[in-house]
C-alpha cells in the first residue's frame, strides 16, 4: 500500500519521520524521495538484517539515522524527542522474513522452528514448545491466533513432544495438518496456529499498544500516524486507540453528566484496503488494512 501511505503521511520536505517497522524499506525509501536537505528520516526494527539494510541507507544519506529494537521504544530515541511529522508502522511479518525458511515464520517452508523476529534475544518457538504446558499453549493459541482448536492442537503437541521436541516449522505444520485435514478452499490448517505463537514470542500485541502510545506522545500537531495492520486483533487494537482519542465515548443515558472531551486525533479517510492492481502484484496485501490519523493541536 505504498502509494496509500505516502498520500496518509502528507510528507513535508523539512518534516522528522519515522519508520518503526524498516524491513527492506520500501516505504522509507518513499518518504526519503520526499524529503528536503532539511528533512530526517529515522527508521528502526527489531531485525538485524533489516537494520544492516538501514545502515547502508543512512551510510548514504546524512538525513537517515537508525536504531534496532522495538518501536515501542521510540520515545526513549533521543531523536526523536523533539517531535516527529509522521508515523508508520507496517506490523506483522515482513515478507524477507516469510520467504526464509531459517527465519522459522512460514508453515510452507520447512526450517528451524524460530519465529523471532530478533534471533539474538528471548527464546525461540521451539524453546517455548518444549517448556509451556498445555493450558498455557492452548491460550496463546486461543488468544493470539483466535484458533478454535486449541485445545486439541495444544494436547497433541504435549503428548508428541514427550517422544520428540519439535525443533522444525515442517514438524508442527505437520501435526496440525493431520488434525485437520485441509479443504482446499481454505487456508492452511496450520495458519492461525502459526500466527499465534509468532504473535507471542515477539509480544507484537503488547508493543503495538505501547507504541501507540509512544507515537502518540511523540507526534507533532499536524503529525500523521500510519498504521498497517494484516489481521483482526492487530486492526482492533488500531481502530479502538484511534477512535479514543478522535471521539467522545458514548453518553450513558443513566448518567446524564456530560464528560468533557477534547479530541486529539482526526481520522483521514477511514479503513483503507490494498486495490485491484496492488493485490494481483502481491496477494499478501489482501489481508491489510491501512488506519491514518492526524494530531490536533492541544488544547489552550
Amino acid at each position: 500500500m505504498f502509494a496509500e501511505v505516502m498520500d496518509g503521511l502528507a510528507v513535508k520536505a523539512d518534516g522528522t519521520y519515522l519508520d518503526g517497522t524498516f524491513g527492506r524499506g520500501g516505504h522509507a525509501r518513499g518518504v526519503l524521495q520526499r524529503l528536503g536537505p532539511g528533512g530526517r528520516l529515522l527508521v528502526m526494527d527489531k531485525d538485524p538484517e533489516a537494520i544492516a539494510v538501514a545502515a547502508q541507507l543512512a551510510g548514504g544519506d546524512a538525513r537517515v539515522s537508525w536504531h534496532r529494537g522495538s518501536f515501542a521504544d521510540l520515545a526513549g530515541w533521543s531523536l526523536a524527542a523533539d517531535g516527529l511529522d509522521g508515523v508508520l508502522f507496517d506490523l506483522g511479518v515482513s515478507s524477507p522474513q516469510l520467504d526464509v525458511a531459517e527465519r522459522g515464520f512460514s508453515f510452507g517452508k520447512d526450517g528451524p522452528l524460530d519465529m523471532r523476529m530478533d534471533p539474538d534475544s528471548g527464546e525461540s518457538a521451539a524453546e517455548w514448545l518444549a517448556r509451556a504446558d498445555e493450558k498455557e499453549i492452548a491460550d496463546v493459541l486461543w488468544t493470539w491466533g483466535e484458533e478454535k482448536q486449541s485445545r486439541r492442537i495444544a494436547r497433541a503437541i504435549v503428548q508428541d513432544r514427550a517422544t520428540k521436541p519439535f525443533t522444525r516449522t515442517a514438524e508442527l505444520a505437520g501435526l496440525i495438518a493431520r488434525l485437520m485435514p485441509r479443504n482446499d478452499k481454505k487456508a492452511h490448517p496450520a495458519t492461525r496456529t502459526f500466527q499465534a505463537i509468532r504473535i507471542f514470542i515477539n509480544r507484537e500485541l503488547l508493543d503495538l499498544e505501547v507504541g501507540l502510545d509512544a507515537a502518540m506522545a511523540r507526534l507533532k500537531p499536524g503529525g500523521r500516524l500510519a498504521v498497517i495492520s494484516f489481521h483482526s486483533l492487530e486492526d482492533r487494537i488500531v481502530k479502538q486507540f484511534m477512535l479514543r482519542h478522535a471521539k467522545a465515548p458514548p453518553t450513558n443515558r443513566r448518567m446524564p453528566i456530560e464528560i468533557e472531551f477534547t479530541p486529539s486525533l482526526r481520522l483521514i479517510d477511514g479503513a483503507q484496503k490494498a486495490g485491484e492492481a496492488e493485490l494481483a502484484d502481491n496477494p499478501r496485501a489482501r489481508s491489510a488494512v491501512l488506519r491514518v490519523a492526524e494530531r490536533l493541536e492541544e488544547a489552550a
